[in-house]
């Protein structure tokens, strides 16, 4: 979700220091109240982790430029379910800023765009997770459509974003409409992808209980909240 370089310049790429600011502040909320329930070395690891898969979603796993920004299969819900939100939220942001200063450098000067562009959608994925799974279910036993209203709320979350910014940045002409359009079909194909992914990465860390405890995954995966 790479959106394109050039779309938002100027006085205009200042909104996004801001936005990723907040962002910013939330995580790092989040992260004191993962510090005071597991502990700052469980924060660390969890983070690491997630800033590796960022890493490999972005650069390894398939990509491809549509319209105002790029596809990408970034799988924020399952790292939201297996390692926490503020873990998530760290991993993605320094994921993104080790690809773009080891491989993509042309992408560093909207880097706070794209962070913006990650972190809201995950933090919408927390509060809606809160309201539809249930106190006593732990992630693993999660059902299909759980997962599904998850993936759609973060993929539908970025491709927001990713229109907010391109209309923002470049106005609302018909160009930048169907390139806004192009980008959001395509987007929905991760939709259909992820929620699989979610379930098949959950039935894969139900088998292996032996983490509960490890500190390497959120205490929510196997315990009721």
């Amino acid at each position: 979700m790479h959106i394109e370089p050039g779309i938002v310049d100027g006085a205009k790429i200042v909104l996004s220091y801001a936005t990723a600011a907040g962002a910013a502040t939330y995580a790092a909320k989040e992260a004191l109240s993962a510090i005071r329930t597991s502990g700052a070395a469980s924060l660390a690891v969890r983070t690491a982790l997630a800033t590796v898969c960022t890493f490999v979603f972005f650069q390894v796993l398939p990509h491809f430029a549509v319209g105002v920004s790029e596809v990408h299969f970034i799988l924020g819900s399952t790292l939201f379910l297996l390692l926490g939100v503020a873990p998530a939220a760290f991993g993605l942001a320094l994921g993104l800023l080790l690809q773009g200063v080891l491989f993509a450098p042309f992408d560093l000067p909207q880097f706070f765009i794209n962070v913006t562009t990650l972190l809201v959608p995950l933090f919408a994925v927390q509060a809606l997770a809160k309201r539809i799974i249930a106190p006593g279910t732990a992630y693993v036993d999660l059902k299909y459509r759980q997962a599904l209203a998850l993936s759609t709320a973060f993929q539908g979350g970025v491709v927001a974003w990713v229109a907010f910014w391109a209309f923002y940045g470049q106005g609302f002409g018909a160009e930048t409409m169907a390139s806004v359009f192009a980008f959001g079909g395509a987007y929905m194909l991760v939709v259909i992808i992820e929620p699989l992914a979610d379930l098949a990465v959950l039935a894969v860390a139900k088998s292996l209980r032996g983490l509960n405890g490890t500190g390497l995954v959120t205490p929510r995966l196997y315990n009721a909240a």
